[in-house]
């Protein structure tokens, strides 16, 4: 069943960026939209399930939402440098290498000699799948290509997600008990964060939408850590760049050349294998 979970995230977070472009805006703007839209669930899921809420549950699942938009604003932000094709693939290799840097050498959830080296092989495959979907066509100029902005932008906003994940595991919060108060903090660095931008406007609103998305693949992750652990459910849940990178391609009309598509194939081929795998590192 954590697998299952962590894959229904797949299909949802791999979806948002993709979403997002096609609703419209800014950052500052989808990030609002979204942190509204999360908000709106988490108080529907919160009056249906009625958790109950300690002082330590709300403050880690409010900070846990802050370290959360910092990551998506920024994940945001690096698409206008390198495109959503490569963005998303390279942030999922930066926040794979942090999440299971964490999983396995803090939270031990890898311990046999056999979870240990599949699972070494399967995250190789995923980071080396994930470089190959990012490689630079050598014709590529322009802000759209800038790297050294973009890589950037990237490594703050994998910092973001890194906590978020993190910080729920760390103090074993329960999934349906920890989104309401996630979302709060969400909202509030959404707000915080948009000040000076003109993010109140109708992409907002639209952006509603994938808060929705978002939200959905959250607390099937949330829910899925406490059965497979960090490493692994957040690594399968990572394997919906798939969706995402293809649709940049196809959807959004991103420019490729005949050897980065080449290159972007042998990509998600190595990731959806690493995800395969993964699901073999624990019982």
């Amino acid at each position: 069943m954590g697998i299952i979970l962590a894959l229904i995230t797949a299909v949802c977070w791999g979806s948002i960026v993709l979403v997002s472009e096609k609703l419209g805006g800014d950052e500052h703007s989808q990030t609002l939209g979204m942190t509204f839209g999360a908000l709106i669930f988490a108080t529907a899921a919160y009056f249906i399930t009625q958790p109950k809420l300690d002082s330590e549950t709300f403050a880690v699942g409010l900070v846990s939402g802050l370290f959360w938009v910092i990551g998506q604003r920024n994940q945001f932000a690096s698409v206008d440098y390198l495109g959503v094709s490569k963005i998303v693939p390279l942030s999922t290799g930066m926040q794979l290498f942090g999440t299971t840097l964490f999983g396995v050498l803090i939270f031990r959830e890898w311990e046999t000699s056999q979870e240990i080296t599949i699972g070494l092989i399967a995250i190789s495959a995923i980071i080396a799948g994930a470089v190959f979907t990012s490689i630079k066509d050598k014709n590529e100029k322009g802000k759209g290509n800038d790297y050294k902005k973009g890589l950037t932008v990237l490594l703050v906003s994998t910092v973001g997600f890194v906590g978020y994940v993190i910080l729920i595991r760390w103090f074993e919060i329960d999934g349906w008990k920890a989104i309401l108060p996630q979302a709060i903090g969400m909202l509030l660095g959404g707000i915080v964060l948009s000040l000076g931008h003109s993010a109140f406007n109708k992409y907002a609103v639209r952006n509603i939408l994938t808060g929705f998305l978002w939200s959905t693949g959250n607390i099937t992750l949330l829910l899925s850590l406490s059965m497979i652990g960090v490493a692994t459910s957040f690594s399968l849940s990572q394997t919906g760049i798939v969706i995402s990178t293809l649709g940049g391609i196809f959807i959004l009309k991103e420019k490729k050349s005949k050897r980065q598509k080449v290159f972007i194939m042998i990509g998600l081929v190595l990731i959806v294998a690493g995800g395969v795998l993964l699901g073999y590192t624990k019982k």
